[in-house]
């Protein structure tokens, strides 16, 4: 791929991408989150989500995996520490107050901050913990997701399961290529947040770090498909995987890079199509 920016050099203080973070979580709602439902429903599927279920979704973002479980009759709770993303959680599994007793549903939590926030002395323990937000693909993203893990186990009953997610081996998913332009424009800020390719067995290692016994495994077809190109670049700088780029550069000429990157997936009545291929991982609390 030709390059087609200039870096402009930033300093480490002001790393910090400018990005609209409300149209950012709104991209994510309307365009982005769609994308991993085949991966929802399988877990849903497999582990047989229904009213006997307690769930505490880590990352859940604007709530559609905790929407999908609740119309199997789960009692779900969500957390996240982007007020924007749970503002959309909010509006698609809290009833309106005006609905009254008819409100639909079963109780629904949404709440800002960290697994430790979700505790409810008088709720029963959560009996799954999902974290449908891939790993592999940031450096230092599995730290991450081990540090929210060891707030959200403790809450959880002994055999209660947990998922975690993750993106599958580059060569099956086509979106590796594009994802190769946050490495390029991130360096020489390339540290923690910067983009490398998944590892074989990044989700096992993280099980296995917070103490939890592993019981299976599967992967899912999850193709990233848009409507137009323009559609591509505000879903994928939605995931947050370019900030560490966009925060090197900024986000007018990351989106260039993407658009040019995104070519070879453009078919010809515009649509932008990449199959993707994601894993996760059953583990169950001891």
């Amino acid at each position: 791929m030709t390059p087609t920016l200039v870096r402009q050099h930033r300093s480490h203080a002001d790393s910090t991408p400018r990005v609209n973070l409300c149209a950012r979580a709104r991209d994510w709602s309307e365009i982005q989150e769609r994308m991993l439902v085949p991966l929802y429903e399988t877990v849903h599927e497999r582990l047989e989500v229904g009213p006997a279920t307690r769930l505490l979704g880590l990352h859940c973002g604007s709530g559609l995996a905790l929407l999908m479980a609740a119309a199997r009759g789960a009692a779900v709770t969500g957390v996240d520490s982007s007020p924007e993303r749970l503002a959309l959680a909010r509006e698609r599994l809290l009833p309106d107050p005006a609905l009254g007793a008819r409100a639909r549903g079963r109780a629904a939590r949404v709440v800002e901050g960290s697994p430790a926030d979700a505790a409810d002395a008088q709720a029963p323990a959560y009996n799954l913990i999902t974290a449908f937000d891939p790993i592999g693909c940031l450096a230092g993203d599995s730290e991450g997701l081990g540090d929210l893990l060891a707030e959200a186990t403790p809450l959880a009953e002994h055999g209660a399961a947990v998922v975690l997610a993750g993106w599958g081996p580059p060569e099956r998913c086509a979106t590796s290529s594009v994802l190769r332009v946050a490495a390029k424009l991130a360096d020489p800020l390339r540290s923690t947040g910067s983009w490398r390719p998944a590892c074989r067995d990044d989700l096992e290692e993280v099980a296995q770090r917070a103490g939890l016994r592993i019981d299976g495994s599967g992967r899912v077809s999850c193709p990233f498909g848009y409507a137009d190109t323009d559609s591509a670049v505000r879903g994928l700088l939605s995931t947050g995987l370019f900030d560490t780029a966009i925060a090197a550069t900024d986000q007018e000429q990351v989106g260039k890079e993407l658009t040019e990157a995104l070519h070879p997936h453009q078919r010809a009545d515009g649509t932008v199509w990449m199959p993707n291929v994601f894993r996760y991982l059953i583990a169950r609390v001891p």
